[in-house]
């Protein structure tokens, strides 16, 4: 038996055929080009690092949108 890889983001498990990059999740996420913190596993990943994270089976993302007001 296959174990899937699996990812947790904001809380929630995802589970994958095989494990996206970051800049691919930001996308299934319709977070390209907007602003937003991305931590991993604790840890803040500056947006000029986003596309060298290697992503591994059990991290753990949180990924905050900035929002505007007035």
């Amino acid at each position: 038996m296959q174990v899937m890889p699996t990812l947790s983001i904001n809380g929630t498990v995802h589970h994958y055929d095989s494990l996206p990059s970051l800049p691919q999740i930001l996308e299934f996420q319709g977070l390209t080009g907007r602003r937003i913190a991305v931590e991993l596993n604790g840890e803040i990943v500056p947006r000029s690092r986003q596309d060298e994270v290697q992503l591994v089976s059990g991290d753990r993302l949180e990924i905050v949108v900035a929002v505007g007001g007035g």
